[in-house]
């Protein structure tokens, strides 16, 4: 399992293209680490994204340190920080929920920010401010290069509020649609062959596309 280098994007940062069996470790790690989530006091729909966020990390790295996972001698869960869009821009216009950083890839790159980011919403595909928050404050902010300029692959996690997977699938595609974007509808992952991962692809202004994977994220056994 090697992480791959290319050339610079155009960004002018080394262009990371994430294999899919890092992408499938990544979405293993958060199941994981979900599981040890839930049983810490406290986490239950009525606690904010932040707080979740943090207890889902604070689990993430738990799993990671068990060693059972592959690349769990590689993979570090690091704190939310704020983050440059791009190398000229000198003052951070975004933060990051859960970065990743693999030290082969560091070791081998002069990349120093994270090399995989994954963005945290609350969702229930019956409220459509929800919906609409998870397409713009999420997907959006990939898609317009603010979070993951230079990656082929980024993440994001709904907290499953209400309803299932397939409800919040369902919702976040009904808010896509209403602008057309029926291109970018989430769609049954092709790595993760189980209801609460989905995936979704976005253009992007002079750069490769973005796949995005959505881990959708109940608060009773998956």
């Amino acid at each position: 399992m090697k992480l791959p280098l290319d050339n610079s994007a155009t960004s002018g940062r080394q262009f990371i293209d994430l294999e899919p069996d890092i992408a499938t470790t990544i979405l293993r790690t958060i199941e994981a680490g979900w599981l040890f989530a839930l049983g810490m006091p406290g986490v239950n729909t009525d606690i904010g994204e932040v707080e979740l966020s943090e207890r889902l990390r604070d689990g993430m790295r738990q799993a990671v340190n068990e060693g059972r996972l592959p690349l769990h001698d590689t993979m570090v869960v690091l704190p939310g920080t704020e983050s440059r869009s791009d190398p000229e821009v000198l003052i951070p216009d975004g933060r990051t929920d859960i970065p990743i950083l693999f030290f082969e890839f560091r070791f081998r790159s002069s990349e120093h920010d994270p090399h995989a980011i994954i963005e945290c919403k609350r969702i229930d595909g019956n409220d459509s401010r929800l919906c609409r928050e998870y397409v713009v404050e999420g997907i959006d902010r990939f898609r317009k290069g603010k979070y993951s300029g230079n990656h082929s692959t980024g993440f994001m996690i709904g907290y499953l509020i209400a309803g299932d997977a397939k409800a919040a699938a369902s919702g976040i595609n009904n808010n896509l649609n209403r602008t057309s974007r029926y291109n970018e509808n989430l769609k049954p992952s092709d790595l993760v062959a189980e209801s609460w991962v989905w995936a979704s692809c976005h253009p992007r202004k002079d750069t490769l596309p973005i796949e995005l994977h959505h881990a959708f994220l109940a608060f009773a056994a998956m």
